[in-house]
């Protein structure tokens, strides 16, 4: 194909959200439904204007959430009692039957990236499509909705994240799923790849969602553009050599679906790899929002898999 390859826009937002919707997005945030609850939050991609006036966004939602400083903020309650701080709501599709708990962030966060559905159905699909039972590693793991769909259908799964809130809120939602057996690790996840490396362990999947920035329970530094490679050539090295999948999905303005191809492309032929960008699409107004871009492999799968 050369010269012809394009990066394939993917992710709908999946039947199975029943409980969310993106409602409106511009102006640098978005308005969306999760469950009880109606937000406002910023979101740095959406740069067009909104298609409702603000009027309508502020009557409509429960909270808003005001950027204070470069990474902090104040949600602010706009509907009284209605205005819940936490509640949950359930991902239910053919394949996976997921609830979560969600909660109120000092970053803006809830708990759940809606857009993510879509890579757990496709790790619940790669881990049935496997010849035996499957040992799944989960880095940057965070409140874990795909260690939940890779334990739901049915692997051995290993769940790893550096903050020791984010490790416990996942387990929360585990026991809310009605799934058990999970291993939860709290570390660098260099420094753990590095070591199952050295100890030769294998596992037929790693995911990693890694972030743009961040920092280890030590105070290890993390920088996506500077370290991801080395990190993804570890990763390569701890996974089963005959038949495996591997995802890893970025959410880093400017950092194209193509980088992570060419990371990929050397070990894998293009029709095992499949590179693309995630996006939700307004319910309301037909918009279509970016939320960062995504590659699969796999390798040793039926012929008919598909990623």
């Amino acid at each position: 194909m050369g010269s012809k390859l394009g990066a394939r826009i993917d992710a709908h937002c999946p039947a199975g959200w029943s409980d969310y919707s993106l409602i409106d997005c511009g102006g640098k945030e978005k308005l969306e439904r999760m469950g009880s609850q109606i937000l406002i939050r910023p979101e740095p991609q959406a740069l067009w204007s909104p298609r409702f006036n603000r009027e309508e966004w502020t009557k409509r939602a429960h909270w808003r959430f005001e950027q204070q400083g470069a990474y902090g903020g104040e949600w602010i309650p706009l509907r009284g009692k209605e205005s819940k701080s936490e509640w949950q709501l359930t991902y239910r599709s053919a394949a996976l039957n997921l609830r979560f708990r969600l909660a109120l962030t000092s970053f803006k966060h809830v708990g759940i990236f809606p857009e993510q559905a879509d890579n757990w159905e496709f790790v619940a699909r790669s881990i049935r499509a496997l010849s035996k039972p499957a040992k799944v590693l989960n880095l940057f793991a965070y409140t874990g909705g795909a260690s939940l769909a890779a334990c739901q259908a049915g692997a051995d799964v290993v769940h790893l994240d550096s903050v020791r809130q984010v490790v416990d809120w996942a387990h929360e939602n585990m026991m809310l799923s009605r799934l058990d057996g999970i291993r939860w690790v709290l570390e660098d996840a260099r420094k753990f790849v590095a070591r199952e490396r050295r100890r030769g362990n294998r596992y037929s999947g790693v995911l990693l969602d890694p972030p743009a920035y961040g920092l280890g329970p030590s105070g290890e530094r993390w920088k996506l553009e500077d370290q991801i490679l080395s990190l993804m050539d570890d990763v390569r090295s701890i996974l089963e050599p005959d038949t495996h999948f591997l995802l890893v999905n970025a959410y880093s303005l400017g950092l194209s679906s193509l980088v992570l191809r060419n990371f990929l492309s050397d070990a894998y032929p293009t029709d095992h790899l499949h590179t693309g960008e995630l996006y939700l699409s307004t319910t309301e107004t037909g918009i279509f929002l970016p939320l960062g871009v995504f590659a699969r492999v796999w390798t040793g799968m039926a012929a008919d898999f598909k990623g």
